[in-house]
């Protein structure tokens, strides 16, 4: 690893004008869970390290007097996936933050840090390929190995984003507060996160100099409103791993029908991947197991596999059928 100074500025302020210091390049450490491997890796290079700990105000998991959930940029996973209101209100989040890799990542890593992580494929891990994502000509998948890549959405990357916390999120209809010496902005997770197409260099909406300060999410998406959610995650190591496939599934489930389903996939796009096929689908529907398996065909309908991937497209619409089960038998959290 090469030498890099390392500030702790105390405010968001702070923080932002290192960013954007002339002289340097300046990378955000939080739980560091991503970023260590990328400095070790050679995959970015960093002259300064700007620690966000000692930041006040980023650590804060709290309620609104509404029932907003916010959740500060620090808020580890561990806390996320314990708080015992998160996981009566928002289920689905707390399912997701609890699947991510093992206790001691959760215990470190970061709400921010699993939203904004990069792509695990191994070609953009690889110092030994310099693929698309990294300033070259080709995306190595489409002729290699492509068994964890993207079925949906991909071209001319076709990276998976490897965040579990991020489909709940958009399923949750969370929004994401930035910050940058330019000022404050909020905007939808869904258009947190950008294709390939629309941005190859990273995988979200940040400008320069700007970092997550919070994560809100609506009263109306909690089980108080009566909404039901949840997620579910496929992997090769049930012990610790990334998904293979994923889904978070939020409903309104009143006299045994669907409304306004959100049906968000992971694991399969280089986004979180929301399905508005599979939701016309369910919306206003029984949760049948006609009605789910419908949902998960419209819902892959336009997946394109490369070649060693067609395996997720059987695999996703097996979570989506079952997904739609758990939550029809009430085991998703919320009021039916």
């Amino acid at each position: 690893m090469r030498p890099f100074a390392f500030i702790e500025p105390e405010s968001v302020d702070q923080a932002t004008a290192a960013l954007a210091a002339p002289g340097g390049t300046a990378r955000l450490l939080a739980g560091g869970v991503d970023l260590i491997g990328e400095l070790k890796d050679d995959l970015v290079e960093a002259a300064m390290l700007v620690d966000l700990k000692a930041v006040r105000g980023l650590s804060a998991l709290r309620f609104d007097a509404d029932g907003t959930l916010r959740i500060g940029a620090l808020v580890t996973l561990a806390t996320l996936a314990g708080d015992p209101r998160v996981r009566r209100d928002f289920p689905a989040i707390a399912q997701a933050a609890a699947s991510v890799g093992s206790p001691e990542i959760r215990n470190v890593g970061t709400v921010g840090g699993n939203l904004c992580q990069r792509p695990r494929c191994w070609y953009y891990r690889s110092a030994a390929h310099r693929c698309l994502k990294k300033g070259g000509d080709v995306c190595f998948t489409v002729n290699g190995e492509s068994r964890y890549n993207a079925i949906l959405g991909g071209g001319p990357s076709f990276i998976v984003h490897p965040s579990d916390l991020a489909p709940a999120l958009v399923a949750c209809r969370a929004r994401v507060l930035c910050a940058s010496p330019a000022g404050r902005r909020e905007l939808p997770i869904e258009e947190f996160y950008l294709l390939p197409e629309a941005r190859l260099d990273h995988e979200t909406a940040l400008r320069p100099a700007e970092i997550v300060t919070e994560v809100t999410v609506p009263a109306t998406a909690s089980a108080g409103a009566g909404v039901a959610s949840l997620y579910l995650k496929f992997r090769e190591k049930d012990s610790m791993d990334f998904a293979l496939a994923s889904v978070a599934l939020a409903a309104t489930l009143r006299d045994g029908t669907l409304y306004s389903p959100r049906v968000v996939l992971g694991g399969i796009a280089p986004i979180p991947w929301r399905s508005k096929e599979a939701e016309q689908a369910l919306d206003g529907r029984e949760p049948t197991a006609a009605n789910a398996s419908a949902a998960a065909d419209a819902a892959l309908a336009r997946a394109v596999p490369l070649p060693h991937n067609a395996y997720k497209v059987p695999l996703t619409k097996g979570l989506i059928r079952e997904a739609v089960d758990t939550l029809a038998r009430g085991a998703g959290g919320g009021a039916s």
